[in-house]
């Protein structure tokens, strides 16, 4: 084969290569206190914060965890090996609630999903302690891009986000048929890979 026919099949077989990885992100330790496992733990508080239209509203510190756990879900779900029993639709509709939780909070639609995480946890964690500066310095304006007032305005009167509810509702309801469908196989139950 010639010199200058190699070039373009090269240039085409790594146009028919994977992908980019998958993304990946993980949640802080304290995310799951009193629970070993960081995926169960934020399907389960998450289905519960969305639970009620109103049920973070005025409790920014609570909305901050919520929608950190939901941006964990909304990747950890479709991409973490242990998750590939669950529906694929759960992921398409995690993506659209992640999605109306960044446009609620003023989030850059293409961050990071682990700087969102890092800095709504350091939010929650600044508000827990009274420290407001401190809330304001996990602001980075890449990332949350309404500034940090405006951002924790939004917080503190976050709109219901009735996609939030409904996809953390079909994740709970996914791992619940997962776990008993390993519990029929006899694998002990949980998400196996």
């Amino acid at each position: 084969m010639r010199r200058s026919a190699v070039f373009p099949v090269l240039a085409l077989l790594a146009a028919c290569g994977p992908g980019p990885p998958p993304q990946t992100a993980s949640l802080p330790p304290d995310a799951h206190l009193g629970a070993g496992d960081d995926t169960r733990s934020a399907i389960l508080t998450t289905a519960s914060a969305f639970a009620s239209p109103n049920g973070l509203a005025n409790r920014p510190a609570d909305a901050a965890r919520a929608i950190a756990q939901l941006e964990y879900l909304a990747v950890e779900l479709p991409n973490g090996p242990r998750w590939r029993a669950v529906d694929p639709t759960v992921a398409i509709h995690l993506a659209h609630a992640r999605d109306d939780a960044r446009a609620a909070l003023g989030i850059a639609s293409g961050a990071p999903p682990q700087a969102v995480i890092d800095g709504l946890y350091g939010i929650s964690r600044a508000l827990v302690a009274g420290d407001r500066a401190a809330a304001e310095r996990n602001l980075n304006p890449a990332v949350f891009q309404g500034g940090s007032t405006a951002t924790l305005q939004r917080l503190a009167t976050l709109p219901p986000l009735p996609r939030a509810n409904q996809a953390a509702v079909l994740a709970q309801f996914e791992l619940y048929r997962v776990d008993r469908q390993d519990n029929d196989r006899g694998d002990g139950g949980g998400a196996h890979p």
